[in-house]
């Protein structure tokens, strides 16, 4: 990661009141590249553009495609590696200054408002007159993820951890555990029990809810349900919708911009 490029170190004249952003970087994220735990005081957001991220927050584990983000309290330990490279955008907030009331580590997706509004931030010099309205309105668009948002639990053994990694990076990867257990030098039924245990899911399982989970911003940038289903590894349309409906209870097609 860069320095960070666009600080924010407070009110450009006397009286105005300090930014509530302290600084923006936008960097590439290269593959595998790994962020060692660490913590601070100033509460940051990361938002992956076209990256994908996992980043472990107080011992959890948090999925991070395209589309996404995450917050992270300040003082919290945390950790991160990349997946899959690609743009991603660090903000940092002075401790304290955070007007949300966001007490835990916190996801959330950014649509295409959001993201241009993140993006005249990073762009904008501090004391640019429409910093303080562009902040509000970046607040305002900040939601959580709702409850039932899928969440994906990576699990700790390393062989297993290989391949979750590999798939989340790679959803159209098709091979079956018996391929990967060569792939890896362990027995499929080591490899069945890891990830029972350690992700609460049999393979089959996880597997397709880290495939709906990488679908769901394709949909929601207007990509079709076929062509979405093939991105992530489903021959055969009927397969990912049903498959998809399982997860979500919905339909691929909800997710569909609506036309006006």
């Amino acid at each position: 990661m860069r320095a960070q490029d666009n600080q924010y170190p407070g009110p450009a004249n006397p009286g105005e009141p300090p930014s509530r952003v302290l600084s923006i970087d936008r960097d590439t994220a290269q593959d595998h590249e790994r962020l060692h735990l660490h913590a601070h005081p100033e509460p940051m957001l990361t938002w992956s553009s076209t990256a994908t991220l996992v980043g472990t927050v107080a011992g959890r584990d948090w999925l991070i495609p395209p589309g996404y983000g995450l917050w992270v309290p300040g003082g919290v330990e945390h950790s991160g590696a990349v997946l899959h490279a690609g743009e991603i955008t660090t903000i940092a907030f002075p401790a304290g200054r955070f007007p949300l009331a966001w007490t835990e580590p916190t996801s959330f997706a950014v649509g295409r408002l959001l993201g241009e509004i993140i993006t005249h931030l990073h762009r904008i010099v501090p004391d640019d007159p429409t910093r303080p309205a562009a902040e509000e309105l970046m607040f305002q668009l900040l939601t959580p993820l709702p409850a039932y948002h899928i969440q994906i639990t990576m699990p700790a053994d390393s062989r297993a951890r290989a391949i979750a990694e590999r798939l989340i990076a790679h959803p159209d990867d098709r091979r079956e555990l018996t391929a990967w257990a060569d792939h890896v030098h362990a027995s499929v039924r080591t490899l069945s029990r890891l990830f029972r245990t350690e992700t609460g899911l049999t393979f089959a399982t996880w597997r397709t809810h880290v495939r709906i989970r990488a679908a769901i911003p394709m949909l929601t940038s207007g990509t079709s349900v076929s062509t979405t289903a093939r991105k992530v590894g489903y021959h055969k349309s009927s397969s990912f919708i049903a498959a998809f409906h399982r997860v979500t209870g919905h339909t691929p097609g909800t997710y569909l911009p609506q036309q006006e």
